[in-house]
C-alpha cells in the first residue's frame, strides 16, 4: 500500500518538474539568445533542430562589360585615366595588359580582389567615382625671381621670322627636291621618245592614259618643264609633288597641259598619282594622306 502511494506521488510531481525545466529554458533564451539550441542540441528535450546550409554565391558576371558597346568600354578607360590609374590609348580594349592592370589597381584600392575585369555593378561604380573626381589644375612652377615679360612681337615681325625659317628649310631641301624632279622629267621624256613605253607610264597610269589620248588626237608632245610644288618628309619616306607643263602641237595649233605628279621617293616610286593642276583639293588630300611635313612652305 505504501509503495503504491509513493509511485502516485512521483507521477504527480513529473509534470511540475517538466514545467519548471521549460520555464528555466525560456528565461535562459530571453537573457542570452545565442545560447538557445546549444547544449543538448534539442528544444525542450525534443528532436534536434535541423541546420540549413547557405546557398552558394553566383559566379561573377564579367562577360557583360567585356561585350558591351565600344563607347561604354572607352568610357571605362577614360574613367580609369581620370582616376590616374591608366595612361594608355582610349581604344575600348578592356583586355589589354595596361587596361587590366589599371582595373586591378582600382579594385585593390577599394579592398576588393584585383581581378582585372569588371562586373556591371563595378563598372557603374567606377564611372560614378570618376564623375565625382575634381578637375586637376596644374600649378605654375614657383619663380625664384620675377622675370621681365617678353617684348610683344608685331605681326609683321612674326611673318618675317616665319618666312626666314621656311627659306632656311627650303634652301637645305632644294638640291634633293630638284634632283627628284629632274629624274621624273628624264623618265617622262624617255616615255614620249619611246612612243609610250617606259617606267613613267608604269608608275603613273594617269599619265600613260593622257599620253595615249594625246597621241590618238594627232598631237605631238614637245617641251616638258617642271616646277616643284611641295617637298618634305612623309610617313612612308620623302614625298614630292611637282607641276609639269607639257607643250603639245597639232599643225599650227599649240596647247599647254599642266599636270601635278605626286610620289614617294624610291626605286620604283611609290604611291604615285597624277592630278590636273586645277584639282587643288585632290592634291592636298594626297599630301594629307601621306602625312607630308613640308619643307617648302
Amino acid at each position: 500500500m505504501r509503495r503504491a502511494l509513493a509511485l502516485l506521488s512521483l507521477a504527480a510531481l513529473a509534470p511540475a518538474a517538466a514545467l519548471a525545466q521549460s520555464a528555466s529554458e525560456v528565461e535562459r533564451c530571453f537573457q542570452n539568445p545565442a545560447a538557445c539550441g546549444q547544449g543538448s542540441g534539442q528544444a525542450g528535450g525534443g528532436a534536434p533542430v535541423a541546420q540549413t546550409r547557405p546557398a552558394a554565391a553566383p559566379a561573377a558576371d564579367y562577360a557583360t562589360v567585356l561585350q558591351s558597346p565600344e563607347a561604354d568600354r572607352k568610357r571605362i578607360q577614360e574613367s580609369l585615366r581620370t582616376l590616374d590609374k591608366y595612361n594608355g590609348p582610349i581604344d575600348g580594349n578592356l583586355q589589354s595588359e595596361a587596361t587590366m592592370k589599371a582595373i586591378g589597381d582600382w579594385q585593390k584600392g577599394r579592398g576588393a580582389h584585383p581581378v582585372g575585369k569588371l562586373t556591371p555593378q563595378e563598372a557603374q561604380q567606377l564611372n560614378a567615382e570618376a564623375a565625382k573626381a575634381p578637375i586637376r589644375r596644374i600649378a605654375p612652377p614657383p619663380q625664384t625671381a620675377a622675370a621681365a615679360p617678353p617684348a610683344a612681337q608685331s605681326n609683321a615681325d612674326a611673318l618675317k621670322a616665319l618666312q626666314a625659317r621656311i627659306a632656311e628649310r627650303r634652301k637645305a631641301a632644294e638640291p634633293k627636291a630638284e634632283a627628284a624632279a629632274q629624274a621624273l622629267i628624264r623618265d617622262l621624256k624617255a616615255y614620249v621618245a619611246a612612243g609610250g613605253k617606259g617606267v613613267a607610264g608604269e608608275q603613273f597610269a594617269a599619265f600613260a592614259k593622257w599620253y595615249a589620248d594625246t597621241k590618238a588626237a594627232g598631237r605631238t608632245v614637245g617641251d616638258i618643264a617642271p616646277v616643284i610644288d611641295d617637298y618634305g618628309d612623309a610617313k612612308a619616306g620623302v614625298a614630292v609633288t611637282s607641276e609639269v607643263l607639257f607643250e603639245t602641237k597639232q599643225n599650227a595649233n599649240d596647247q599647254s597641259q599642266c599636270l601635278v605628279f605626286a610620289w614617294i621617293e624610291g626605286s620604283p616610286r611609290r604611291n604615285a598619282q597624277v592630278f590636273s593642276c586645277n584639282d587643288v583639293a585632290a592634291v592636298e588630300k594626297w599630301k594629307t594622306e601621306q602625312a607630308l611635313r613640308s619643307a617648302w612652305r
